[in-house]
């Protein structure tokens, strides 16, 4: 679990390669105020496919600071991959990683082999008022957020967990992922990502509902969608067999060698 330096500053991540993979590489980027241990160990231990997580600049063991554009994030991505010689992968994302993951699709698609896109939309629904809310208010404002972040069906001890990571987070950073995810709109694109993409979405979700996912589904042009029920916005940890086996699937329907 190594830090590289990177031309976007030195970036923790985890690498788990595999002999002979017959998928492209699998990068897991998290959502805002997240790290890479947002997703479950089913999808960072898939079978047969090298899998990669970020904590992205200023989270958790990477170097501050952050960023406040989700094309800046993409950026970062980019120069770890390039530190690693990677040249095309699946770009996995959720939340704010999503919209990091569609931005490489649009700005760098000679990089994306595919797309993984989970809880998130074309633009993100955020509040204008949170990231001041986070720097004047910290402590109520993370309740709120991991409130409104877990479905009904969450374990008490993920929700504790989510609640002291994002407490040890410097507000400025968290602040600036909710500016990154304001500014972040390219409805008017989202039709030329031409990556293949899976989209998976729930009804449960508070923070980005449904209705975004399947906006997604309908403008991509290749495009599959997996809507999950009783799940809230942190899909991946709420739901890790169904997430992991729905990537598993269309990474061997689409993207793997036979």
């Amino acid at each position: 679990m190594p830090i590289r330096e990177t031309s976007a500053g030195p970036i923790y991540f985890t690498d788990r390669p595999v002999p002979d993979p017959a998928c492209p590489p699998l990068v897991l980027v998290h959502g805002a105020g997240g790290s890479r241990l947002d997703w479950p160990p089913q999808l960072r231990r898939l079978d047969g496919v090298r899998v990669i997580g970020l904590d992205l600049p200023g989270h958790d063991r990477s170097a501050p600071p952050g960023c406040a554009d989700t094309l800046d994030y993409a950026r970062a991505v980019i120069a770890l991959l390039d530190a690693l010689d990677i040249r095309q992968a699946v770009i996995a994302g959720h939340s704010m990683g999503g919209a990091i993951a569609q931005q490489i699709a649009l700005h760098m698609p000679e990089r994306a082999a595919g797309l993984v896109l989970i809880a998130t939309g074309s633009k993100l629904p955020v509040d204008p008022a949170l990231p001041q809310r986070i720097v004047d208010e910290p402590e109520r404002t993370i309740d709120w957020i991991v409130e409104r972040s877990w479905g009904p069906e969450a374990a008490g001890d993920m929700r504790a967990l989510s609640h002291d990571r994002l407490r040890k987070m410097s507000p400025a950073i968290l602040a600036g992922d909710y500016v990154a995810c304001q500014r972040f709109d390219i409805r008017d694109q989202i039709d030329q990502i031409a990556a293949p993409t899976l989209v998976i979405g729930s009804a449960g979700d508070n923070m980005v509902p449904l209705k975004f996912s399947i906006t997604l589904a309908e403008r991509i042009p290749r495009v599959t969608l997996v809507t999950l029920d009783g799940a809230g916005h942190m899909i991946p940890l709420e739901r890790p067999d169904a997430v992991a086996g729905a990537v598993r699937r269309w990474l061997k329907e689409t993207l793997c060698n036979a």
